[in-house]
């Protein structure tokens, strides 16, 4: 009865302890790195520096009607009706838009259809494939063969004039 024999079916392996953040075995090699890895402090950015490289996106299937404003770069290809403020950011209307709103932005990149007044501090862009009917005010405007554009253009030469004022003119040594 009370032999030391072993027994000859197989037994269930007894489970090792877990971590529960990662599901890992606690004495596995991989938990065991994960222990001794350090945050890198220079990963760490600014809000400024994120928002810098942040684009929203507002998806296909989205429609927004009222006012956006904001402090970032906007890819718009849902449905907007109303206004969209951008500060001195970039607003790209992608290839599904289809934009009723007037736009105050630093730069604006037309692929889809905007119809609306437009004021962009540094520069329109319509792709062949945008569709622009509306008013335009700006400092450059590339308009790309098979784009439509129905308005007028005013080039607005007043951000240059203030980049020009804050540069200290040369003057010739005597």
């Amino acid at each position: 009865m009370w032999t030391n024999k072993k027994p000859t079916a197989p037994q269930a392996a007894k489970p090792e302890p877990r971590d529960f953040k990662t599901n890992q075995a606690l004495n596995s090699p991989l938990a065991s790195f994960e222990g001794t890895i350090q945050k890198n402090k220079d990963t760490t950015r600014p809000t400024a520096a994120i928002a810098e490289s942040v684009t929203a996106r507002l998806g296909p299937s989205l429609r927004v009607k009222g006012e956006i404003s904001g402090g970032e770069d906007l890819l718009i290809d849902g449905l907007v009706e109303g206004s969209v403020q951008l500060e001195e950011r970039k607003l790209t209307i992608g290839t599904t838009a289809n934009v009723t709103a007037d736009i105050v932005a630093g730069e604006v990149v037309v692929s889809g259809h905007l119809k609306g007044n437009v004021s962009a501090k540094k520069r329109v862009e319509i792709k062949k494939d945008g569709s622009v009917t509306g008013d335009l005010t700006t400092a450059q405007i590339v308009i790309e063969d098979g784009a439509y554009f129905k308005g007028s253009v005013e080039i607005d030469r007043s951000a240059e004039k203030a980049s020009d004022e804050r540069i200290p003119s040369q003057t010739p040594l005597s």
